[in-house]
């Protein structure tokens, strides 16, 4: 083979390698009881559209296994939670099964070892513990615990042995401990870290290296930093920050809503609805607080975001646009650039990457 073929040959594997890499990206369309699966191209941050399914119901929350290729959705306008298999290759889904669970799941969460499947209710007020069949098939119901109102996600620690509900309405989060063998949640000694009034804690999420978890606060516009004792599971409240400029005259029609980490723990980023962006942080890696960077303009009502794996993409889905956004994130300063707006269809809930 003659030497001017290489660099032609060596591009060319580069980018077969990174299609096969390629994630696939699940959106709920709750309006439109259908849940929709993209890939998402590591070379140009593009999506392309590989497969629809239609659900019995309006989808909410979507979760992967950690080892199996599972996702569980919550079907918000029925009260069910439901399985599907995913072909990896093809992206498509399968269903496996559906079971009844409460009024309004808000958030699904699997266990670090793959047997347990836990779900928050916004409206019914309860979280649940459904055992993971073998197949990955939702199992019977373990545990029905009674929270409060508006329970609106349901987060392990790091070590998965530490789990924390955040409610909205009563400013609390509830602290559970996952005991007899990693088979059911009990309350925590210190049950319940109260918030001040008007703050809603609403989703969390830890530092993938530190021990500290922060929260996206419905109400207050604000995110939070905590941190967390290992000897008993409970989590401090260390920081509070706005998540909106000083001056601007949205910010009276404001939500939170979702939060996420940076896989590097560099960065954290939370998404206001009605001022429709995006508000940066960085992370201190001393002690785990948070600097205000500033904000990015997203999709209106931006209900759920995500981070690829590799950390280099950032997808925002627009609920009251029916769009998502496609972001770059620079991986220095933690910057967002815009790089697609894609027409996904009506109320985009959940987005998750893998």
């Amino acid at each position: 083979m003659q030497s001017y073929w290489f660099p032609f040959l060596i591009c060319f594997l580069i980018t077969a390698t990174l299609h096969g890499r390629e994630p696939l990206v699940h959106v709920s369309l709750a309006k439109e009881n259908r849940i929709v699966t993209y890939r998402l191209s590591q070379v140009t941050g593009t999506l392309t559209l590989v497969d629809s399914v239609t659900v019995n119901g309006g989808p909410g929350a979507l979760t992967y296994h950690p080892t199996l290729p599972i996702m569980y959705a919550s079907i918000r306008s029925t009260g069910n939670l439901a399985s599907f298999r995913v072909d990896a290759s093809t992206g498509k889904l399968t269903s496996i099964n559906e079971k009844p669970a409460g009024a309004d799941p808000a958030y699904l969460s699997v266990d670090k070892s793959g047997n347990l499947l836990m779900s928050a209710y916004y409206r019914a007020g309860k979280i649940l513990v459904h055992s993971i069949e073998e197949n990955g098939a939702i199992g019977k119901e373990l545990q029905s615990i009674s929270t409060d109102e508006r329970a609106h996600a349901i987060v392990p620690d790091r070590s998965g042995r530490y789990w924390f509900v955040p409610h909205t309405r009563p400013n609390t989060i509830f602290q559970f401990v996952l005991n007899n063998g990693g088979k059911s949640l009990v309350e925590n000694k210190q049950p319940k870290l109260l918030r001040k009034p008007n703050t809603g804690p609403r989703h969390l999420w830890f530092h993938p290296n530190l021990d500290f978890a922060y929260s996206s606060d419905e109400q207050g516009c604000t995110v939070s930093t905590y941190s967390l004792n290992n000897a008993n599971g409970t989590l401090s409240l260390q920081q509070t920050l706005s998540t909106l400029p000083k001056i601007d005259a949205r910010a009276s029609s404001n939500s939170t809503s979702d939060i996420e980490v940076h896989p590097s723990g560099r960065f954290v980023y939370v998404a206001n609805r009605g001022h429709d962006s995006i508000a940066r942080y960085a992370v201190n890696p001393d002690d785990g607080l948070l600097k205000r960077l500033g904000n990015t303009t997203t999709e209106q009502t931006t209900r759920s975001f995500n981070i690829d794996p590799s950390g280099r993409f950032l997808i925002a889905a627009g609920q009251a646009s029916g769009n998502l956004a496609v972001f770059q994130i620079n991986q220095r300063s933690g910057d967002l650039q815009r790089l697609q707006t894609l027409l996904v269809g009506k109320a985009p809930w959940w987005v998750i990457i893998r």
